[in-house]
Formats: structure tokens, C-alpha cells, sequence
């Protein structure tokens, strides 16, 4: 079958690989009909992340139909059309009987931490999804079925950026009548907004600096600050009489507008594959200058009101280790931090998707068969106007 492989820094190729057979007997075997490009997917792929091994198949969205089933999964069977949660529970531990999928005690076999398909060994080392199958462990509690109101464009949306903007919501308290700010409109703060809305938030600050990302926002009636000709903090502050927000949402991450070479540019060079780390080491001296990563997230401790909450859900490397602790501490702020628990959320915005109460596809921009996605991540990756999220298709 074809899917897109990592070969290291710099380096995805389309290949021809095994397809995948059933290891277990949670397991099940779905045939793939959508899958997508994330953000996170560029980290590994820049180097901003560590620990992919070569020959991992990228990707953790996927929508497909079941095609095999191990003998111990009894809530499915062969032809269910399913969504797959991006971070992967066992749905038997304590912390997956808590709600906290992401942190489940079994799904990882390479030690603890957050389970997801197509990232790196210590991640669980599980093969992904932009490819046409994939073998889903656990499979009673990693695949959600889909009714036939909802279609494959928004049920790709569902499998992680929906769940986590929501997730980032529910940590943010939000409660009617809140003000909130949203740094970074990608898709993950696109859906932000949209969960702080059905949250009942007040008003919504958008902070970004790209146009397309930036009148999306407003689309959904945010109102929408470009830091590029504006300090977001002063904006703020003057638009909320002094005060700031009572919520932020940190959803930008490790990679927040920084100097990069784009995936295409490859090498297959010792050098190359131990960019990494040092990779790692610039990100670090971002959060020390004040720059990138280090700025959004000291402006999002300055722009929330005193005894405020700060989400953060951009996604930050172990090595990155530094924090506006002291501001943060002086303000009584409470901070919550995490990987999106999908499995907890899925099957809400599933029937929220069903009964119409929200329209996801309209931050679906791009839609591109997985033979072109190659050149789709490349845009992707330069950040390309109207290139807010990227669909894979592939199957035909």
C-alpha cells in the first residue's frame, strides 16, 4: 500500500509499504478514506521534535471503514465507518476511567506519556494514518462509529483539531459571559474560538498575523488582532478597560513564527538526521530572547486578568523547560497544559456534528489525493494563504 514515510530531518517520501495485519486481538484493521496534514506532523518532520524513527508512517487523523476485527472486539464489526481519535486508551485504566485517555497507563508500550499514531518511539512508536490502512489497538475504545449525517470532510475534522480547540476550551473554564483570547488561528485555534462560542463566551480575541487565518477568525465573529502591526498585549488591555481576559488559549506551540526550511528541502546527509537536536537547542534560545514560542506565551500570562486561567495546547517539546513562572505566580493565575483526551470528547462533537449544531468544514480548506501529498505539505509548510487545514484522501 502507499503511505507517506519519515526517512528523518527533512526527509518524507511516498512509499510502498507492508499493509498492516492484526498483532492483537483488540486490534482492527480500518481501511482508510480520509486522513489529513497536521501541524504537529511538520515538528517531526522540521526537527522541532525528536524521536521518529525512520520508516514511521506520518499522520494521527484518520475516517475509514473497518475491514478486519480482532476476536476480543466486540462492539464492531466488518464495513463500520468509524473515526479515529488521534491519541490513543486502553479505556480500562484509571486514568482512562477518569477521562485522562491521553495519560492511559497501557497504550504506550515505550514508557509513559500521551500514545498517538505516527510521532515518535517514546510516543508509542505506532505507525500513522496518512496512508490508505492502519492497524487501530484497543480498537473497542480508538474507533468511534459515524452516522451516516456526518461526512467523511467533517468527521477528519473530528479525529484531533476538533477535540483538541474544545479541549482547550474546557481547560480555559470558560463560562458565559467570559472574555477570552485565542493566540495562534490555525486550525486548532479556529476550533477554539468555535468551543469558547458554544461555551458561551462573551467576546473572543483571535491573535495572529496571517490574513486568511485572521478574517476566518472574524468569520466567526472574533475579534481579530494582527501582532504584526499591533502589541496584542496593549490591544487587549485596551479593549477590555485595563482589565485583560479572564481565559487564554495558547494554541500556537513550539514552531510560533520562526525561520525554517520547508520539508521538501531533504538530505539524506548523517548531518541532516542529527538536526534535532540542536533544533531543540534553537527553541530553547527563542524562549531566552524573548522570541517565538517565549513571546506568546509571556503574552498570554500579560493579557489574562489577574486570577485568570491560561490553556496552553500548542504543543512544546520535553526540552523546552522555560515559563514566565514569577508573572504568572504574582497574578494568581491558574495555568492547565496538556494532550487533548480525544477519546473523552470524540463522541460529543460527533452528535454536536450530527445534529447540525456545528459545521466544522469551513476551516477545510484544502482537499488533496495522497499521491499529491508530497507537495501539499510543502505548501502546507510555507504556510500558504488559504492552506488553513489540508484533507488526504487515500482511497478512492
Amino acid at each position: 500500500m502507499k503511505a507517506i514515510v519519515f526517512h528523518g530531518t527533512g526527509d518524507i517520501r511516498l512509499d510502498d509499504v507492508p499493509e498492516p495485519t492484526i498483532e492483537a486481538d483488540t486490534d482492527a484493521i480500518v481501511r482508510l478514506t480520509s486522513s489529513a496534514i497536521c501541524g504537529t506532523d511538520l515538528h517531526f518532520i522540521r526537527g522541532t521534535m525528536a524521536g521518529v524513527e525512520p520508516g514511521t508512517i506520518l499522520g494521527h487523523e484518520g475516517v475509514g471503514v473497518v475491514e478486519k476485527i480482532g476476536s476480543a472486539v466486540r462492539n464492531l464489526k466488518v464495513g463500520d465507518r468509524v473515526v479515529i481519535p488521534s491519541t490513543v486508551a486502553c479505556g480500562y485504566c484509571s486514568y482512562c476511567r477518569a477521562g485522562y485517555s491521553a495519560q492511559c497507563d497501557n497504550a504506550n508500550p515505550n514508557g509513559p506519556g500521551t500514545a498517538f499514531y505516527g510521532g515518535p518511539k517514546e510516543a508509542g512508536g505506532l505507525n500513522g494514518m496518512q496512508a490508505e490502512k492502519v492497524r487501530v489497538p484497543f480498537a473497542g475504545i480508538n474507533l468511534v462509529g459515524l452516522p451516516d449525517e456526518v461526512s467523511d470532510d467533517e468527521a477528519i475534522l473530528i479525529s484531533d483539531i476538533f477535540p483538541t480547540g474544545y479541549f482547550g476550551a474546557d481547560l480555559a473554564g470558560i463560562k458565559p459571559g467570559h472574555l477570552v483570547a485565542v493566540f495562534g488561528c490555525g486550525p486548532v485555534g479556529q476550533f477554539a474560538i468555535a468551543s469558547a462560542k458554544l461555551m458561551g463566551a462573551g467576546r473572543v480575541f483571535a491573535i495572529d498575523q496571517h490574513p486568511d487565518r485572521l478574517e476566518m477568525a472574524r468569520n466567526q465573529g472574533a475579534e481579530v488582532i494582527d501582532f504584526s502591526k499591533e502589541d496584542p498585549v496593549e490591544t487587549i488591555k485596551q479593549l477590555t478597560g485595563g482589565i485583560g481576559v479572564d481565559s487564554v488559549i495558547d494554541a500556537v506551540g513550539v514552531d510560533a513564527e520562526h525561520a525554517h526550511e520547508g520539508p521538501a528541502k531533504k538530505s539524506n546527509t548523517p548531518e541532516t538526521a542529527k538536526q534535532a537536536s540542536p533544533a531543540a537547542r534553537e527553541h530553547a534560545e527563542h524562549f531566552q530572547a524573548g522570541d517565538g514560542p517565549m513571546q506568546s506565551l509571556a503574552w498570554a500570562v500579560d493579557a489574562v486578568a489577574k486570577a485568570g486561567t491560561v490553556a496552553i495546547i500548542g504543543v512544546y517539546p520535553p526540552s523546552d523547560n522555560l515559563f514566565p513562572i514569577g508573572a504568572a505566580m504574582n497574578k494568581n493565575l491558574t495555568v492547565r497544559m496538556g494532550n487533548c483526551n480525544h477519546r473523552k470528547y470524540v463522541p460529543m462533537l460527533v452528535e454536536l456534528v450530527r445534529s447540525g449544531q456545528v459545521v466544522p468544514t469551513s476551516i477545510l480548506t484544502e482537499r488533496e489525493p495522497l499521491s499529491d501529498a508530497l507537495a501539499a505539505y510543502e505548501q502546507f509548510d510555507q504556510r500558504q494563504p488559504g492552506w488553513i487545514k489540508v484533507e488526504l484522501e487515500p482511497s478512492s
